[in-house]
């Protein structure tokens, strides 16, 4: 008889040497057996709940060359520890006319040898998900007590002796300063570009990139509150960001989320964000199609005919363009609108006359 092993760990947390635990017993049982072994599949920190495992289901395609007679794995749960899924690639072999050997489990071929199988498959699977509610249970207990639960840090803060989150000094101000640039007027890739330039690095000792800083100026943990699964705890642990700075930051990114096509598209289409249709009242973004010849034609759509909610046609990119330029200019050149715009800047002025004594005197006593 000619076999394969199939040999699988589930954790990060087991070590290699569970795999070559593995073989050497599944090796021994084939020399005692007089069995070959052929070939060798082995997934690494997969679990057998899901059948999605790159070696074992290279391993079943494989059973279809008619290479060898039976897969060897050292226990059943090596296979599968879901019973669906162990009846189905089981079905699969044995239409391959491929069974599945346990080098562990000394299980007979006869009715009997059918039970027992059975009952091995189906310890299996409560094993595994008895000792998923009792981690799942565990893991909310610790969040119910505000506990880092494991997995990535957050950047920001570190974990203390008693698993309890601690602004870092070195790196809770930069979470401040990245939150008040964008506030300011920042863009994330701008943002990014800059602690690349200070050689900042994620808590992995990775460069910054668009996604890691868009991941902390979305992330609610900086209010100190601690969430997992359905589990929320406002007030949790000592907030780095203020309520009020990161509702402004959530303000500008969906702002600037509903009108990011300005960013996307390589035509600047000056009236993104500030052209409205004069039917549904739905946004007209930007653009473009190309005809049979290769010329590429530039123009606003409403965003409700796109959606077919209404029937409100295209507008060309440069009439509009050039209608609002005209109009605004106009309007520029009027004498009242001037003397509008005049007062409205001595206001504005004034104001700042009166602010700025009180701000510089908050400054010197900060």
């Amino acid at each position: 008889m000619k076999a394969v092993i199939y040999a699988r760990y589930s954790s990060e947390m087991q070590r290699e040497e569970s795999i070559e635990g593995q073989i050497r017993e599944c090796k021994e049982y084939a020399e005692k057996e007089n069995i070959t072994i052929v070939n060798t599949y082995i997934d690494r920190a997969v679990s057998a709940k899901t059948d999605n495992r790159p070696a074992f289901q290279q391993m079943i395609a494989d059973s279809k060359k008619k290479l060898f007679d039976a897969v060897m794995v050292w226990k059943l749960d090596r296979f599968a520890r879901n019973r669906t899924d162990s009846a189905i690639y089981k079905a699969v072999l044995k239409k391959n006319n491929v069974k599945v050997i346990s080098a562990k489990e000394n299980i007979s071929d006869g009715p009997e040898g059918i039970i027992l199988e059975a009952i091995i498959e189906g310890m299996s699977e409560y094993y595994s998900a008895e000792l998923a509610v009792k981690v799942t249970r565990g893991m909310t207990e610790n969040a119910l007590k505000a506990k880092f639960n494991g997995g990535n840090y957050t950047f920001g803060y570190v974990i203390d002796e008693n698993k309890h989150f601690k602004p870092d000094p070195m790196t809770a101000p930069i979470v401040v300063e990245v939150f008040q640039k964008y506030a300011d007027g920042g863009t994330i890739q701008g943002i990014a570009d800059y602690m690349k330039s200070k050689n900042i690095k994620t808590t992995k000792g990775n460069a910054v990139n668009f996604n890691r800083v868009q991941h902390i100026l979305t992330n609610r943990r900086y209010l100190g509150e601690y969430k997992f699964k359905d589990t929320v705890i406002p007030n949790a642990f000592e907030p780095i960001v203020p309520q009020a700075l990161f509702d402004e930051v959530q303000k500008r990114m969906e702002k600037n989320r509903t009108g990011a096509a300005k960013y996307k598209a390589k035509q600047l289409y000056l009236l993104t964000d500030k052209l409205f249709c004069g039917k549904c009242e739905e946004k007209m973004v930007g653009e473009c199609g190309h005809n049979k010849k290769g010329i590429t034609y530039y123009y606003y759509k409403c965003v409700g005919a796109k959606r077919r909610k209404c029937d409100k046609k295209s507008v060309r990119k440069q009439y509009i363009e050039d209608k609002v330029i005209h109009e605004t200019m106009k309007m520029l050149c009027d004498e009242r609108v001037i003397n509008q715009m005049v007062d409205s800047l001595f206001k504005i002025q004034s104001e700042r006359k009166t602010m700025l004594p009180l701000m510089e005197k908050q400054l010197a006593e900060t």
